[in-house]
């Protein structure tokens, strides 16, 4: 669903452009990264309010390092995106945690590689829901994958905090 919407939004919200950076993602003489594709008129759902329009995000959630070097951004990247992958899937095989967190390792590992597919087949993740209020207020655009790795993560913390309750009860009864 993530990597099909994306290709959504390559097709329809951009078009290719020769003014992108060379090498992807890499900052000009005055700091600016330039898109590699240029945007196509955004589809709106709701006006003032909700709209598909094409972004590209260079640096992790929110555009966080996305002026760092290549190098580091590439290697953080991977490394913390193989690294969770890695420890949510060896947790969810060895029976950790309990109903949430069954639910929220599929969202997460599959935000994440369809993140990291971006990352390996385009040099950035592409970016198109935007929620915003009448151009005064905007969320950071975002996509499936976001989306879904944020429900994941939310879910993690609801188990967390409801494990916490129920542990503190037993003690509690048990005191």
């Amino acid at each position: 669903m993530d990597l099909g919407s994306k290709q959504w939004a390559l097709g329809q919200l951009s078009q290719p452009s020769t003014l992108g950076s060379d090498p992807v993602c890499a900052a000009d003489e005055y700091g600016r990264i330039r898109p590699q594709r240029a945007q196509r008129a955004p589809v709106v759902l709701i006006d003032g309010y909700l709209e598909f329009r094409y972004a590209e995000n260079c640096g992790a959630a929110f555009g966080f390092m996305r002026d760092m070097p290549s190098v580091v951004r590439k290697g953080v990247f991977y490394v913390a995106a193989t690294g969770a992958v890695v420890l949510l899937l060896w947790m969810f095989v060895t029976g950790r945690g309990g109903t949430l967190f069954a639910v929220s390792v599929p969202l997460i590992v599959a935000g994440a590689v369809g993140n990291f597919v971006d990352r390996l087949n385009l040099g950035y993740v592409v970016d198109f829901i935007r929620f915003h209020i009448n151009d005064r207020w905007a969320y950071p655009t975002f996509n499936v994958a976001d989306a879904w790795i944020t429900i994941g993560v939310a879910l993690i913390l609801i188990e967390g905090f409801i494990d916490g309750r129920r542990e503190k009860r037993a003690n509690a009864q048990n005191a």
